[in-house]
């Protein structure tokens, strides 16, 4: 019988890649403070790409020790811009700032995840993606805002480029899966090789 899977992330996004991808599994969300984790990182000058695994891995821990049997998948992403790091806006007046900062510019998404059995980590991954925002104006971000209502509190950056968002960018390069983040192709073949899911 196939290992049970627990998906250690509130996020529908992530939850909706592993649904859509057939995948059966549990979601249970993690309760970590992510904040105090990456001020910490950030002033010991720990790279993105490593605050972003530290996090996955964090909130998979967070149910490996209460389910030993099962596989528990975490997953984080991180945005990078100039050296700044951007976090999920708690409003709608940081979301704006956040699209008024990137506006014309690149930046980096970093997407991690990791499977935990017990206290052992069995698999992990880190992608990356570069996208670059056409220039906008303060007009354009406000309809934006109107039409994406409190979804735009959901993700980094304010946006999901699997919709409206689209409307954000001038180019993007990169897997979209990582975009929407997690590193779903990856992911899935270690739970084939694992017997997790079928092959």
């Amino acid at each position: 019988m196939p290992e049970a899977l627990i998906l250690a992330s509130g996020s529908p996004a992530r939850a909706r890649l592993l649904r859509n991808a057939g995948v059966i599994f549990t979601t249970m969300p993690a309760a970590i403070d992510e904040a105090r984790i990456k001020t910490a990182l950030k002033r010991e000058g720990t790279s993105v790409a490593d605050c972003a695994l530290t996090l996955a891995a964090a909130k998979a821990a967070a149910f490996a020790g209460e389910h030993p049997a099962a596989l528990v998948i975490g997953a984080d992403q991180m945005l990078s811009a100039g050296g700044d790091w951007f976090d999920k806006p708690c409003d709608r007046r940081q979301a704006r700032l956040q699209l008024q900062a990137l506006c014309g510019r690149a930046h980096e998404l970093v997407t991690a995840a990791c499977v935990m059995q017990g206290t052992a980590q069995l698999w992990h991954a880190v992608t990356s993606a570069r996208l670059t925002m056409r220039s906008f104006s303060d007009a354009f971000v406000e309809a934006y805002l109107d039409a994406e209502g409190e979804a735009v509190v959901g993700s980094v950056g304010a946006y999901r480029i699997e919709g409206r968002g689209a409307q954000l960018f001038r180019r993007v390069e990169g897997d979209h899966f990582t975009i929407q983040g997690l590193p779903l192709l990856e992911l899935l073949e270690f739970l084939r090789q694992r017997g997790a899911i079928p092959s």
